[in-house]
């Protein structure tokens, strides 16, 4: 059973002046409509010691003990996807038995709480020295150096996607009311896979990529799409261009046209989308086009490209100035993927 609720101080010392003044304990609770058992116990607490204050009240005794309790501290910080199952089998191996709420409560009143693990791409020790390197050879440079890179990559947008997810305001039992629902259909409705680059200076132009994208293809998306937007850009001279290390991207063919058109391009860890501001400009666009809620691929390939247009020079700006961040936040977390 759970604590009661004490009286205020103010109606205690009510009750002890009624008493005083002779008023017996059935006609204090007639008065004051508080029980008579509870009129009694404050009386011989005035009695006994001569106070009518809340004093505290220690409560159930605790199920787990510390050495317990530090037992699944540790457990979880070794293994933080031990389930409350386990770690309740682990207390009743240790001769004490509680459930599995108990278990939670514990964790959650030490600093703990359960959350869905983050997906992150599988980083081998080879990845994760290769994203230090890149951490500590870049961390000193300067914001100048980041406004002359140009960040490139593909995604593919959904035309359903966001709007999945969607949050409503509705009353109970209008679950299903129209207004409160998403229609969904299979495989997101269809989908659209873009190319897209910008700079410290803004957006670049955003490229829909019909059918499967093979190295040729890639090369002729750069001819047409990379040029021309470093020209829009404004990216002068000694502009250094950004794409990961996908084949396509890495083919002798592909590295032969950037040669030959001297264009400069960064070196590159693997499985680092954490490090490529542009993911960030991506959530951006998707969540524009969302709000849009286009109808058909042919609506979703048009809002696409105006919303990207639209993004403004200074979110690309703020994500190119903060960029040491990610640098720092590698470094802090030994290689491994990072909040980006």
């Amino acid at each position: 059973m759970g604590k009661t609720k004490e009286l205020s101080q103010d109606l205690r010392v009510r009750i002890v002046d009624l008493h005083k003044a002779g008023m017996g304990y059935k006609k204090i609770s007639k008065v004051l409509d508080v029980k008579v058992t509870t009129i009694g116990a404050i009386i011989r607490k005035f009695k006994e010691y001569n106070m009518t204050i809340n004093r505290p009240r220690p409560g159930a005794p605790k199920k787990i003990s510390p050495r317990g309790v530090a037992m699944m501290l540790r457990t979880v910080r070794n293994r933080p996807a031990t389930t409350r199952q386990e770690l309740a089998n682990d207390l009743k191996a240790a001769g004490t038995t509680v459930c599995k709420e108990t278990i939670g409560n514990t964790l959650r009143n030490n600093g703990f709480t359960s959350c869905s693990a983050r997906k992150v791409p599988l980083l081998k020790g080879a990845h994760v020295e290769a994203r230090l390197k890149y951490a500590n050879d870049h961390l000193k440079d300067e914001p100048s150096y980041w406004e002359k890179v140009l960040w490139s990559d593909e995604t593919k947008i959904e035309l359903f996607g966001l709007n999945s997810t969607r949050h409503v305001w509705r009353k109970k039992n209008a679950a299903y009311d129209p207004k409160n629902t998403v229609p969904t259909v299979k495989h997101g409705g269809g989908s659209i896979m873009f190319w897209g680059c910008f700079s410290a200076k803004g957006t670049g132009l955003l490229h829909r990529i019909t059918g499967k994208m093979d190295r040729a293809m890639y090369r002729t998306i750069l001819r047409d799409n990379l040029l021309p937007s470093a020209r829009d850009l404004k990216m002068g001279r000694g502009w250094v261009f950004q794409h990961d290390n996908d084949p396509k991207h890495t083919a002798k063919a592909t590295k032969d046209w950037l040669k030959k058109n001297h264009i400069k391009v960064m070196e590159w860890p693997s499985q680092s989308p954490d490090l490529n501001p542009i993911e960030n400009l991506w959530r951006e666009l998707k969540v524009r086009v969302a709000k849009r809620q286009p109808t058909n691929l042919r609506d979703l390939e048009r809002i696409c490209k105006e919303e990207w247009a639209k993004i403004p020079p200074g979110v690309c700006a703020k994500l190119v100035v903060n960029y040491n961040k990610r640098l720092t936040a590698v470094l802090a977390n030994k290689g491994f993927a990072t909040k980006y």
